[in-house]
């Protein structure tokens, strides 16, 4: 029987051709290569999520211990002779009085074996300071403890504190110097229940401080809270107008070019250029007070704005032109159309952008410093144009503090600033989730 076709090959195991398999070949490496390319991929997350859970183990392993703080009972008399020796019981009076003799009458009840003038002092020093003035702001608060004796849990020193949660050894006392009867008391006192460590409250409802047991970012919060507000209500509206105008109205011409590269150029800009630029116009020409809010607030007004105005933009660009060219076909006018059918459509990309910018502008710290915002501002701002201070240059002054207490609270401060920028990292994915129009 003849063969209908001659040229087959009549030999099934026949070689692969040299072209197949060059192509094989360069699949599997094409295959590798794609391998490869996940394996790196998935390095660098895991790299990165490793560093990051050591940052947080750091920071708080560190800072969760200043949540809680060294307190001692005593029994407070508050002696009617002393503190209103005149019997009118007047506010002016009562806040004049010596209440640190009060702590150190009960502290020489509790061990009236100390008599010595040195070891008194060394006794003395286990109460913190600022003890006094919480004894005079519940007595102003309630005057009828005149005359009464109550039993009071007050703010030990920054070196009790450190010793009892185990942050310091036991072979130095109080102020650093060997004390092996300051150890006794504070052994007795916490075998007696008089020495706990409680909720420390000061921490969150106070503002900074030379003692570190009182120190607090109540202060510092309502800083960075106004500066917020301040920026934001100035740069979120100029930053829309502008990327409207630019994106939709303004003539494309060199002067519109020029305008935009020097917005994209500005938002590289370091941010110690516009402390810098605030310091010159705003507190040397202007004159508005140094360590205000509202002078911060405007500085990072000046820093956030190119970011906005970008974000917001590339919001407007994403807008599909069929929702613009659909408007204008059934008569609506230009401006209509941007803020009937645009504007809204883009508004949730601008307020991520906003958001984002303002989370940037929370955490510098460079620009405030030039505006004197360092400034040791122990009371908590009322208004916008009091001193005040802000989270991350309060983190500053408490890492630049020699105290060992003070480490612990920079670190509680920088979880505090973390807890800041995840709450409104949630509000920028919320609102994004609540203005989102799907076509």
């Amino acid at each position: 029987m003849s063969n209908d076709n001659p040229g087959a090959d009549a030999n099934p195991t026949r070689p692969v051709s040299e072209a197949r398999r060059k192509v094989e070949a360069g699949v599997a490496r094409r295959h590798a290569s794609e391998r490869r390319f996940r394996l790196y991929g998935l390095f660098s997350v895991m790299f990165g999520i490793v560093f990051l859970g050591l940052l947080l183990a750091s920071v708080v392993g560190n800072g969760y211990s200043a949540f809680r703080q060294a307190q001692v009972r005593l029994d407070i008399h508050f002696d009617r002779a002393l503190l209103d020796p005149e019997g009118r019981a007047e506010p002016g009076l009562l806040s004049g009085a010596d209440y640190q003799l009060l702590v150190k009458s009960a502290l020489g009840e509790q061990f009236p074996e100390v008599t010595e003038r040195r070891e008194r002092r060394e006794l003395n020093g286990l109460v913190s300071p600022m003890a006094a003035y919480e004894l005079r702001d519940l007595l102003l608060a309630n005057p009828s403890l005149l005359g009464t004796r109550q039993s009071l849990w007050l703010p030990a020193d920054d070196f009790v504190d450190m010793l009892l949660k185990g942050h310091v050894g036991r072979g130095a006392g109080v102020s650093g110097r060997p004390g092996g009867a300051q150890l006794a008391w504070v052994d007795r006192l916490k075998a007696e229940g008089r020495l706990e460590l409680h909720f420390n409250r000061a921490f969150f409802v106070s503002g900074d401080s030379r003692e570190p047991e009182m120190a607090g970012v109540w202060g510092a919060t309502k800083g960075s809270f106004f500066m917020l507000l301040v920026t934001l209500l100035l740069s979120f509206p100029l930053g829309v107008a502008a990327a409207i105008y630019l994106e939709e109205f303004a003539p494309r011409n060199r002067w519109t070019d020029f305008i935009e590269v020097n917005i994209n150029n500005l938002a590289a800009v370091p941010s110690i250029v516009f402390g810098l630029l605030g310091l010159a116009v705003f507190i040397n020409v202007l004159g508005l007070p140094r360590s205000a809010p509202v002078v911060g607030g405007l500085v990072l007004t000046l820093m956030t704005l190119p970011v906005i105005i970008i974000a917001a933009r590339a919001a407007i660009k994403s807008v599909p032109p069929s929702v613009r060219e659909a408007a204008l076909g059934i008569g609506a006018s230009p401006m209509q159309t941007v803020f009937h059918h645009v504007l809204p459509l883009a508004l949730p990309g601008m307020l991520t952008g906003a958001i984002i910018g303002m989370a940037r502008a929370l955490g510098e710290s460079a620009p405030l410093l030039m505006v004197g915002m360092v400034a040791f501002v122990a009371d908590v701002p009322g208004t916008p144009l009091d001193p005040s201070t802000a989270l991350p240059v309060q983190i500053y002054l408490w890492a630049d503090s020699p105290e060992r207490a003070f480490i612990e609270r920079t670190s509680a401060a920088i979880m505090v600033l973390l807890a800041f920028l995840l709450v409104m990292n949630l509000a920028a994915v919320w609102l994004r989730r609540r203005f989102e129009r799907r076509w």
